[in-house]
């Protein structure tokens, strides 16, 4: 199907996390629009984590996919780190990065980017250790569900952390809404929620296959993300887009929220 919502048995039977990471994080010299869009994400939450302060011990990150940039910045400001995605072989993928595995991606250049922001006081390796030993455990999660890690018990996480996920989980604005509440019940009072994902974009492609958006609005998101007892302390849009073939958003936008210490 072209058009409509990309079901949940479409990933775990479609989902090719290899095509996926070469499309997206193959961050060579080439100055392509997919490079230009990783750079903001990675220059965005080395301003949040490493800038701006957001730190403790627990940091739960909601759809991860089979990527580990997400987390370069944040090891330097959490104790541990959780993984999570609904689709099984990202799970797969992201576990052969954290055990060397053989045919493991190459993360190496996204790597020495962050270490450069960073000014350099690690090398590329020791940061790469650093993160592996950080990142505790991986797990199943389903954001439509009200208990999104199942059976499994955390304690409340200081930060959640979601890139490039809840859009393509929910099918329409009530479903997004439900989902922050879901993920809601993971964070403490006080606690931070981070997003970053596509602007107004209703598919992105990888390999041969299209995959459904949630086309929202700032207006929306923020409204959705307030009435999950959020207060919004930043939303911030570039105008960057990925290239037209890979997706038809308009910008790329990220948000911190702080949890209302009221809200359950």
């Amino acid at each position: 199907m072209e058009s409509g919502f990309t079901s949940k048995d479409t990933y775990l039977s479609h989902f090719n996390p290899r095509d996926y990471l070469e499309k997206y994080y193959s961050f060579g010299s080439r100055h392509s629009a997919e490079n230009q869009v990783l750079r903001f994400l990675l220059k965005n939450l080395f301003n949040i984590f490493s800038v701006g302060g957001i730190k403790g011990d627990l940091l739960i990150d909601i759809g991860s996919g089979p990527t580990i940039y997400q987390f370069l910045s944040a090891c330097e400001s959490f104790k541990k780190i959780i993984a999570t995605d609904y689709v099984d072989q990202n799970l797969q993928e992201l576990e052969k990065w954290l055990k060397k595995e053989p045919g493991a991606f190459d993360w190496s250049p996204i790597v020495s980017y962050v270490c450069e922001l960073e000014g350099n006081r690690m090398k590329g390796q020791e940061k790469e250790e650093k993160l592996r030993k950080t990142i505790k455990q991986v797990l199943k999660c389903d954001v439509t569900q009200s208990q999104p890690l199942g059976a499994v018990s955390l304690p409340p996480a200081d930060c959640l952390l979601s890139t490039l996920c809840l859009h393509a989980a929910c099918p329409d604005l009530s479903a997004y809404c439900t989902a922050l509440r879901n993920l809601s019940g993971l964070l403490k009072p006080g606690g931070y929620l981070v997003i970053m994902d596509a602007l107004k974009s209703s598919y992105y492609v990888v390999g041969e296959q299209r995959f459904s958006s949630l086309s929202l609005g700032q207006e929306a998101i923020e409204a959705a993300v307030r009435e999950a007892g959020y207060t919004i302390k930043q939303f911030e849009v570039i105008s960057q887009s990925y290239s037209p073939t890979t997706a038809n958003n308009e910008g790329i936008f990220f948000l911190v929220g702080q949890k209302l210490s009221s809200s359950a």
